[in-house]
């Protein structure tokens, strides 16, 4: 059977769903932290200056997937880059609920 006539009676079956989905790409970002700053104050720094975040030292980063929080983890050191280590992964009714 055909993807044309699987469409025409419904057949598809769940692996093939999936099977589709692996290669969309997503855009993954961590969040440190952030802050409030008026644009007075944003066009006052310069190199060296440094603007306080919102979360304690030790804290888990947020991770989004597409700008929704995915996960919390920590950022680990591969050789001589950055990585991030998946602590805790948001439940699927929270996911849903920050769309």
């Amino acid at each position: 059977m055909t993807t044309t006539d699987q469409a025409a009676t419904g057949t598809h079956n769940k692996g093939d769903n999936i099977s589709r989905l692996q290669n969309i790409e997503v855009q993954l970002t961590v969040e440190v932290g952030g802050t409030k700053i008026t644009i007075g104050e944003l066009l006052k720094l310069t190199e060296g200056s440094i603007v306080e975040l919102d979360r304690l030292a030790g804290e888990p980063l947020d991770i989004l997937v597409n700008g929704s929080l995915l996960a919390r983890g920590e950022v680990v050191l591969i050789g001589e880059r950055l990585g991030i280590r998946f602590t805790e992964i948001v439940s699927p009714e929270k996911r849903v609920h920050n769309l």
